[in-house]
């Protein structure tokens, strides 16, 4: 069985590995470099506090891979566990809250509801007296995405990918019958199975297969900061929900500041500005402040990037076999890097197996939005 494989970023080549452990002779097509796309672009976020059961399921089955991973893959990823902390600024919002750990509790997540006070003691910069309800898990952090992407291209090589850099995936080729392969800069790739993992360009990719995706590739930001007070190690990844403003530590007190402020737009993934806006900085740093003690006058900005998020409606992605032969695994709105491992496991079992049996994903499909099936995911970051 061939299966080509659209896109070199974390989801592409975490389907690679798994389809080839599991026997498919499997060409991978990423039109740049490993690497060029939006994964190594991320925050690295690993964290099982959604708010939907399915995103959470994804998290739990990607989490035992991230967990091993050092010892699987024989890499380091910089995998540290230092939670992630969300906060609320109403009543209404800690209700919700509460209602979205009890049912991350039933799937096993070990997430708790915080009191304000309690939440400046995990997070001891914190404002604590702005919020009203905040909810953690220690199991929750963050890793290195160019250590874990290049890890799992590695592998996916070293168990018989033909990994094509360079080449470009110009349409989808096909039959009554469905996909028969795919036509490149490079030529034609005659294939069992076409998997679209193009990430921001993935609704380009869709088209060429007739169909028509609701995924925007949108410009989102990220600001390294040396912050006046420096941020612990230990301090999680922490979230004003209200606000969308976040921050996460890097090494020796440094920091990562991001958050979607109403300047982030739909972009051309083939052309779009790479670096941070002076202004979006600004505000993103005086945000931060404005609740935490961390971010006083004396922090300096040391550099920042701007990638996509490719994103569906309500903030889930697409995954199935949406026509015979055509597997697409797009749209996770900034998810991507954290279910990869899932993700990669799922695309292997609908192309095996027909169903997926890792996560029930049955409300992942592409007929949802127009149906009026979306639940919104409210946990995004």
């Amino acid at each position: 069985m061939r299966v080509v494989v659209v896109g070199g970023g974390i989801v592409g080549c975490s389907s690679a590995y798994y389809l080839s452990e599991r026997g498919a002779d499997v060409v991978l097509c990423e039109r740049s470099n490993i690497g060029a796309g939006s994964t190594e672009r991320s925050a690295g976020g690993i964290r099982a506090q959604f708010s939907t059961p399915v995103n959470v399921a994804l998290s739990r089955a990607s989490m035992r891979v991230w967990d091993r991973f050092e010892e699987e893959f024989d890499a380091d990823i910089a995998l540290r566990r230092s939670g992630y902390l969300f906060l609320v600024r109403d009543e209404d919002s800690g209700d919700e809250l509460a209602e979205t750990v009890a049912m991350q509790n039933e799937q096993g997540v070990p997430s708790e509801l915080l009191t304000p006070e309690e939440a400046r003691e995990v997070c001891p910069g914190l404002r604590a007296d702005l919020f009203r309800a905040a909810t953690y898990s220690p199991n929750d952090g963050f890793a290195d995405p160019h250590l874990a992407l290049q890890a799992f291209a590695a592998r996916a090589r070293e168990v018989g990918t033909d990994v094509r850099t360079g080449v470009e995936v110009t349409d989808v080729l096909g039959d009554a019958g469905g996909v028969t392969g795919v036509e490149t800069t490079d030529g034609t790739v005659d294939a069992d199975f076409v998997v679209n993992a193009a990430g921001p360009w993935a609704s380009s990719v869709a088209e060429m297969a007739g169909l028509d995706l609701p995924i925007s590739p949108e410009r989102r930001q990220m600001a390294v900061v040396n912050p006046e007070t420096p941020v612990a190690e230990s301090v999680p990844l922490t979230i004003d929900l209200d606000t969308g403003s976040y921050f996460r530590p890097e090494r020796e007190g440094a920091a990562l500041v991001g958050g979607h402020f109403g300047g982030d737009t739909t972009a051309d993934p083939n052309a779009f500005d790479q670096t941070t806006d002076l202004d979006w900085t600004i505000e993103a740093v005086e945000k931060a402040s404005d609740w935490t003690t961390y971010f006083g006058p004396e922090s300096r900005i040391r550099r920042g990037w701007a990638g996509l998020y490719a994103v569906t409606p309500d903030h889930h992605p697409i995954i199935e076999e949406t026509v015979p032969g055509f597997v697409n695994a797009v749209g996770f709105s900034g998810h991507g890097f954290q279910h990869a491992p899932a993700t990669g496991q799922l695309v292997t079992e609908l192309v095996f197996d027909g169903e997926p049996s890792l996560v029930d994903v049955s409300g992942l499909d592409a007929d949802r939005f127009e149906e009026g099936r979306t639940v919104d995911e409210r946990n995004v970051a």
